[in-house]
């Protein structure tokens, strides 16, 4: 048996009058997405326990089977693990974003207006990191280069550290003041950035992008503190050898320590537009080279909702259903077994530019042994009839091990 995990992060939302009343998914022209759905299992699963945080970290823990109450240790682990950085035991990794403030001269009276200072291109931003890194790092405090606007900074024997900290994408278009790190050891990161705001001002790509009417990335921001993750391994879990297909380092990181083997898509961007296609190209050929299992992440719908942009949000599911099922629906023949699941990780709705708990729609389809359902289509709707799992990491179970 084979198995492929379509994840598009983020795709759930709520209904809007502008969409007649409609989801974006129930909007969206998913003609692929509708023909397996009289065939599946659809349901809902909550991703992510109460009292947690609605991130990507503690979502994908669960849809990849994990209880995140036993497993979670905070966001930037995983994001270390997939660039190669090496976290001692005491520790403590932050996310480092680039993003985009307005012009108050105060720093708190300043607006959060992009959390991805315009979706950055990495060869843009490893030049901005490596001038942080110059300007403000140290033996203590080491910056790296991710992806985009996405960044690592580990502070060395700071395990324990007191520390409330804000992602950035929770607070677009508002005053940042009251989102500053907070807590008894905050003070180090606000000052690192305080000061990357003349690191940044008048370095060469923030100058080429404000000639090219671009949002310069005009400061770091530093949030999602955690410490080295211990997880089992998929396979031992499972008893599956699997495959990551990813270009988000979060989700990557969380494929390596899970044992699965990460997957490079060249054109796969982590941003709206990526290489559908050719993520779905990638997951099918390790499928047919052997792997049991793939964990095939799309970032798209989510980066839209992030930006409020409906109609971005619309175009990435349907691009989704043509390129990436569409593939997958051509070449279903070639497998004498294969399940597909299709879900999101959470909502990112329109209306709040971050994520939710809200628990989310999925659709499991079983080549060889189709369901009859009622369904005519996929959506928050329809799935919200069917079954329901309240501890979300329990449906990898049923994915893999379900009676027909």
């Amino acid at each position: 048996m084979k198995y492929l995990l379509l994840l598009t992060d983020g795709m759930a939302d709520h209904k809007y009058d502008i969409l007649d009343g409609k989801t974006v998914l129930q909007y969206a022209h998913t003609p692929n997405i509708d023909k397996l759905a009289p065939l599946s299992l659809l349901g809902m699963a909550r991703t992510v326990p109460e009292g947690y945080p609605p991130g990507s970290d503690v979502a994908n823990l669960a849809v990849m089977g994990y209880d995140p109450r036993c497993y979670y240790t905070g966001r930037s682990p995983l994001e270390a693990v997939s660039l190669g950085v090496a976290m001692g035991d005491q520790d403590l990794s932050l996310r480092c974003n680039l993003v985009t403030l307005s012009a108050e001269e105060n720093y708190a009276d300043k607006v959060m207006l992009d959390y991805s200072a315009g979706e950055i291109s990495s060869a843009e931003s490893a030049q901005l990191i490596e001038a942080v890194k110059s300007a403000l790092g140290s033996e203590e405090l080491n910056f790296h280069a991710g992806i985009s606007y996405r960044h690592l900074l580990l502070w060395k024997n700071a395990l324990g550290k007191s520390l409330q900290l804000t992602p950035p994408h929770d607070i677009s278009d508002r005053k940042i003041g009251d989102y500053l790190p907070q807590g008894s050891d905050s003070q180090v990161l606000l000052q690192l950035m305080q000061a990357s705001q003349a690191v940044l001002a008048k370095h060469p790509v923030n100058l080429a992008r404000i000639e090219k009417g671009l949002n310069p990335a005009n400061s770091i921001w530093l949030w999602g503190e955690g410490s080295r993750p211990a997880m089992d391994s998929f396979a031992s879990k499972y008893g599956l050898q699997g495959s990551v297909v990813c270009a988000v380092d979060l989700v990557k990181g969380l494929g390596i320590c899970a044992g699965l083997t990460p997957v490079k898509v060249e054109g796969a961007t982590g941003a709206i537009k990526t290489n559908f296609a050719g993520k779905a190209r990638a997951a099918l050929d390790e499928l047919k080279r052997g792997q049991d299992f793939v964990y095939l992440h799309i970032e798209s719908p989510d980066e839209a909702g992030h930006q409020g942009d409906m109609k971005a949000k619309i175009w990435a599911v349907e691009q989704i259903d043509q390129h990436v099922l569409g593939l997958i629906l051509d070449e279903m023949e070639d497998f004498d077994d294969l399940r597909l699941l299709i879900m999101p990780d959470h909502p990112t709705p329109i209306t709040i530019k971050t994520h939710s708990a809200d628990p989310v729609p999925f659709m499991l389809y079983d080549k060889n042994h189709p369901r009859t359902s009622s369904a005519r289509e996929f959506n928050e709707i329809t799935a919200g009839e069917g079954i329901f799992f309240e501890d979300g990491f329990t449906l990898m179970d049923y994915f893999i091990n379900g009676s027909d």
